[in-house]
């Protein structure tokens, strides 16, 4: 069994931090390096999700999927029926992944442009790279591995600290929640 996605993270973290250490951030010409690896980094993913865009409308899988979504920790909301189909879902997934990438190149411009921090370069050229190609749209249609187990739609949040710490409640498909929330008349309109 290999080692989980946020162990890994944590480790390249780490190292990276060791290495930002020994590099000369203060040379000009390295900090144009250390630059164009992460506008690189950020070439490529960029590149990695339109394929995946481009891929998931070339299927345009029109299969009707039904889930419950529950409701966001303390709100007094009831759990909604989402009635979509599975190409409307994969295309929110990457547009949510489109609006993650932009607003991280956007806080680490920030953080570089303004504060002038430049050892964070370094760890966001790796890690968000990481993650692309680890991302279920991805290894669904990119990689060809089935939707099934942890891949299947609805997709759960990542499991992180502060999805624990919020006690963030998956999507749920079985067919008694499902029937519930129709009774109820909870959502339910299918998106085209």
């Amino acid at each position: 069994m290999g080692l989980s996605p946020q162990i890994t993270n944590l480790i390249i973290i780490l190292g990276m931090m060791q290495v930002s250490k020994r590099i000369p951030l203060d040379d000009p010409d390295t900090l144009n390096m250390v630059r164009a690896g992460y506008l690189l980094s950020n070439v490529i993913i960029i590149s990695v999700y339109l394929y995946t865009h481009y891929l998931i409308n070339k299927k345009k899988d029109m299969t009707t999927l039904k889930y419950v979504e529950p409701p966001q920790m303390g709100s007094t909301d009831e759990p909604k029926l989402i009635t979509t189909t599975v190409h409307k879902y994969d295309v929110d997934q990457m547009k949510a992944l489109y609006k993650a990438q932009m607003m991280g190149v956007g806080m680490m411009a920030v953080m570089h442009l303004y504060f002038k921090y430049t050892n964070p370069l370094l760890i966001q050229s790796i890690i968000p790279l990481k993650g692309a190609f680890e991302g279920n749209e991805v290894a669904i249609h990119l990689f060809g591995k089935p939707a099934i187990g942890e891949m299947k739609r609805p997709f759960k949040a990542a499991a992180g600290f502060m999805s624990a710490l919020q006690g963030n409640a998956a999507p749920t498909q079985d067919k008694k929640t499902i029937e519930a929330a129709e009774k109820a008349g909870r959502g339910g309109v299918k998106d085209e």
